[in-house]
């Protein structure tokens, strides 16, 4: 590993620490400085040249600021002639905005990706994107990684009898779909309709959660609305209680208080891709560090990252040959 050098932004100092550990490789500094007229300038503290540079920074609030810095850490490493760049960014926010469903609109999912390619990146690593059609937004290698694995670890040390995996919507349907099948149970959907970004509509639920309990997925939480309005809609189908799990727990505006309180919820988890609220100590956190350090080690080294998956995805399983063997 004497070959990789890995950086940080400002977004989640923890994590890279974390990842760092894992890989048994330093941190290295990151001078970040912002001028009087509000310009960030960013400067690398190690020597890049020639060298596998990797670099930390999920896209949280505020998400512009941590953008630019990104894109200027970027730009640091290519001028310092690094010979590959992986940007790798735990949770991308612009993954929401992914179509063009009205006129006149923006799409920032792709616009973000050629900023990242503009800026010189060579490769991103991801987890868990919003809309998986994003993947297709960039002309440089991707690889999208899944905390499913780590979400089912979580919940096969606990009682499944008589539990069912709930998607909040129809299309996280595949991901709950792949989580009921890993840890043995049947799973139901919500049929939402969004009306804006807070306020959701979901006027049924697909499958049988009468009596049971739900362990309800979705890929990020961050008002909460959605949960909210499934957890009124799981009652009035005859559901008796939910833990509830996500990937990325941005938790925005009162997430925080309406999920604590509301009455259904049994528990909250989710995965420290983004920094955890304070003040919410029943939370449970948990960790994706070696994970990624896993497929930051797989790419210095040139092996498969996708293999990581196979147990968990079918569409990872390699076609016949002799590289299925790494």
């Amino acid at each position: 590993m004497k070959n990789m050098v890995v950086f940080s932004g400002s977004a989640h100092h923890g994590l890279a620490e974390e990842i760092c550990e894992n890989l048994g490789v330093p941190l290295s500094h990151v001078e970040i400085k912002r001028f009087s007229n509000d310009c960030l300038q960013a400067q690398l503290s190690s020597n890049c040249r020639q060298r596998d540079v990797f670099i930390v920074q999920p896209l949280v609030p505020p998400t512009q600021e941590h953008l630019m810095e990104l894109l200027l850490m970027i730009d640091a490493a290519r001028g310092a002639s690094a010979a590959q760049i992986t940007a790798v960014i735990p949770h991308y926010a612009y993954a929401r905005s992914d179509k063009k469903d009205a006129s006149r609109i923006s799409l920032g999912g792709r616009l973000v990706a050629d900023l990242l390619v503009t800026a010189g990146v060579t490769r991103v690593i991801t987890m868990t994107l919003h809309a998986p059609q994003v993947h297709g937004f960039f002309s440089v290698p991707v690889d999208h990684l899944t905390g499913l694995g780590v979400l089912a670890d979580h919940y096969r040390g606990h009682n499944l009898d008589d539990c069912t995996v709930v998607s909040p919507d129809l299309g996280n349907a595949k991901q709950a779909s792949l989580l009921a099948r890993m840890l043995g149970l049947p799973v139901a959907a919500g049929s939402k309709q969004r009306k804006s970004d807070d306020k959701v509509v979901i006027e049924a639920i697909v499958g049988d959660v009468a009596g049971r309990r739900a362990i309800v997925l979705d890929d990020e939480i961050a008002t909460g609305g959605s949960i909210m309005e499934l957890m009124d809609r799981l009652r009035d189908f005859g559901c008796r209680e939910a833990s509830v799990a996500a990937t990325h727990g941005l938790f925005t505006g009162n997430a925080v208080e309406h999920l604590r309180q509301h009455p259904m919820i049994s528990e909250v988890v989710c995965t420290n891709t983004v920094p955890p609220p304070g003040g919410w100590p029943e939370l449970e956190v948990l960790s994706v560090a070696s994970l990624f350090a896993e497929a930051m080690r797989r790419v210095h080294q040139g092996r498969s990252v996708s293999k990581l998956f196979r147990d968990i995805d079918p569409a990872y399983a390699p076609p016949p040959g002799p590289d299925a063997l790494f």
